[in-house]
């Protein structure tokens, strides 16, 4: 998670929200991506989407079934799909996200008969850090 939270605050420095992940296979980091959307220009550019087509472009698979995922927030309807749809064994996520998350709240994803794999879900990681940069991020832009 210590990566991911490097990745949440490059994301910050270069003006993106907060967020940062880290995709694991054996111990070994395979990807590793903060928020985008701002510099791509692409809603879908989150740190959790960017992570997942990085692996599976390193690994050469699009199934991920022996990774494990780790984000700073948790993960939105979007990236909640793209977690189940790449296979993912395992995901730890720091903040909840009670306006936007889809994991704990929200449309909790991974319940829905629609979802076809269901990670292992671990929340609650550094969530005090993570939570932290949200804020301190979301106050400056508020003035």
């Amino acid at each position: 998670m210590d990566l991911a939270l490097e990745r949440a605050r490059a994301a910050q420095a270069a003006g993106e929200v907060p967020v940062g992940c880290v995709v694991v296979r054996d111990g070994a980091v395979v990807a590793a991506a903060g928020n985008r959307t701002l510099a791509d220009k692409d809603p879908t550019a989150h740190a959790e989407m960017l992570a997942i087509r990085e692996a599976a472009r390193a690994l050469g698979t699009e199934r991920l079934t022996d990774c494990d995922l780790y984000v700073t927030l948790e993960p939105c309807a979007m990236c909640a799909a793209a977690i189940s749809f790449a296979r993912i064994r395992r995901l730890y996520y720091g903040a909840a996200d009670p306006k936007g998350g889809a994991v704990e709240n929200g449309v909790r994803f991974f319940q829905s008969p629609a979802c076809h794999h269901r990670p292992e879900v671990y929340g609650g990681i550094a969530e005090g850090e993570s939570a932290a940069l949200l804020r301190s991020f979301f106050e400056t832009r508020r003035g």
